[in-house]
């Protein structure tokens, strides 16, 4: 029989489909450390989708529509930048040009339209090609144990990547196409950390862009690569 999963309304990235990190997550927990999930179909609010599990892989459907597909990525390595430090983070995030309006304005991680969204608000650091934000997880993402569940740490780590792959300034649309991400130690509930984010490369309608969670001394919580791809035009 296969397993099912749901993602609820609450954790929605556009306003009518899932968050693109924490979709990822979801699915990639049905796997072992590290994983890289492609998102195919936008993710649906509410719905009961069958997850197959088949040769190292997991894939969630919605009937016969791949939605999304997880694979390991055991050897995943990425160069994360030098730390940002609490302060410069919270300096950063004053500068943060997430819009008020359109699809992603009431993401649950990043939208400024939305009272209980996370706050991970990651605006440029002074003279450096990064983006950072505070982010104090509350005890709803916490497992018995008051560590954030890895989805939710998906999540934290996929928004900030648009804002350092477009660092010349938002307003394109693009969306998740992938996310690689490696969870190394316990993100605590209730403690202050930072995330940041950094472009990687552009190739057309292809961006990429790395992303972690530090500690507030600097140590790297988890890290990941996201893939954006801007929709064709016509």
């Amino acid at each position: 029989m296969p397993r099912q999963l749901v993602i609820p309304a609450a954790f929605n990235g556009p306003l009518e489909n899932g968050n693109g990190g924490y979709s990822a997550g979801a699915v990639a927990g049905f796997l072992d450390g590290a994983a890289t999930v492609s998102l195919r179909s936008p993710v649906p609010l509410d719905k009961a989708l069958d997850v197959v599990l088949d040769d190292g892989r997991a894939r969630a459907l919605d009937g016969d529509l791949l939605i999304a597909e997880a694979e390991s990525a055991s050897g995943f390595e990425i160069e994360v930048p030098g730390a940002v430090g609490l302060e410069e983070a919270r300096e950063a995030s004053t500068r943060y040009q997430g819009l008020s309006h359109g699809p992603f304005s009431r993401c649950f991680v990043c939208g400024p339209a939305r009272e209980d969204a996370f706050g991970v608000f990651a605006g440029p650091v002074a003279g450096r090609d990064v983006v950072a934000s505070p982010w104090t997880p509350t005890p709803a993402t916490a497992d018995d144990e008051g560590n954030v569940r890895p989805e939710f740490i998906w999540a934290v780590l996929d928004c900030p990547t648009y804002f350092a792959a477009y660092n010349e300034g938002v307003g394109t649309i693009s969306f998740l196409a992938s996310l690689t991400a490696r969870v190394n130690a316990p993100v605590r509930a209730g403690e202050e950390h930072v995330v940041i984010a950094w472009p990687i490369s552009v190739d057309g309608r292809k961006r990429r862009a790395g992303s972690a969670v530090l500690s507030a001394d600097g140590e790297v919580l988890a890290a990941a690569e996201a893939l954006m791809i801007e929709p064709r035009q016509g």
